[in-house]
């Protein structure tokens, strides 16, 4: 059965932010769309999907390399960052019932992590004006660990940084690779809904240890 969470089986949750903790998916389409249209490039059916998983490092050399770009990694990722920063540090909030499910969780003695492709310098101040960065125990970044979020490395850091074992551990995430290494390393896995991964819902749902539309549902 796909509906129901176990409080009491783990001692540790882990969560992506972009798309399952915080409403950025939008934030990140509009980047893309200028980004590329200001090189005449139209954005590609594939492409938020694919760059999604990607932290700023391999997301600069992954574009640079399909589109043939001049421009150095180091480059395309300033670009992006100075373009997403004014709406991480003012605009973006949490998904539905994001705070109340951390408190709760929080209440309970869980330890509660973070496992992105983010920086923190994006999202530090997006979790501190939403109230709720000071929830967390530890921070990891999939730069941290040499495979992307189509494996397991940054959900097992991720762990050891609390001190958790795999079996004692939820991880929470939105796109279908996220899915697809959080259940290779042998997690529970919650998916929670998400605009930008709707053509892969499917695969999800069937993946994933639970499909959540919002927190409200656990709590």
């Amino acid at each position: 059965m796909k509906d129901r969470f176990d409080y009491e089986r783990f001692q540790c949750a882990i969560f992506d932010l972009d798309g399952t903790l915080i409403n950025s998916t939008g934030v990140w389409e509009q980047v893309d769309v200028e980004f590329l249209g200001k090189r005449g490039i139209e954005v590609p059916p594939d492409f938020v999907k694919a760059i999604k998983t990607h932290n700023f490092v391999t997301g600069s050399e992954y574009v640079a390399k399909r589109f043939g770009l001049s421009e150095s990694p180091e480059k395309i990722a300033a670009e992006w960052f100075e373009m997403a920063a004014d709406a991480y540090a003012n605009d973006i909030i949490l998904k539905d019932g994001a705070r109340e499910f951390l408190l709760k969780l929080k209440q309970m003695g869980y330890s509660l992590a973070v496992a992105t492709a983010s920086d923190r310098a994006l999202y530090e101040p997006c979790l501190k004006r939403n109230g709720i960065y000071d929830l967390f125990d530890s921070f990891t970044q999939s730069d941290e660990v040499k495979r992307g979020k189509g494996f397991p490395d940054v959900y097992e850091l991720a762990a050891d940084k609390c001190g958790c074992g795999t079996g004692s551990c939820a991880v929470f995430e939105d796109v279908a690779e996220a899915v697809r290494g959080a259940v290779m390393g042998g997690f529970y896995t919650v998916a929670v809904s998400d605009e930008a991964s709707r053509a892969d819902e499917r695969y999800i749902r069937e993946n994933c240890n639970l499909f959540i539309k919002d927190y409200y549902e656990l709590l």
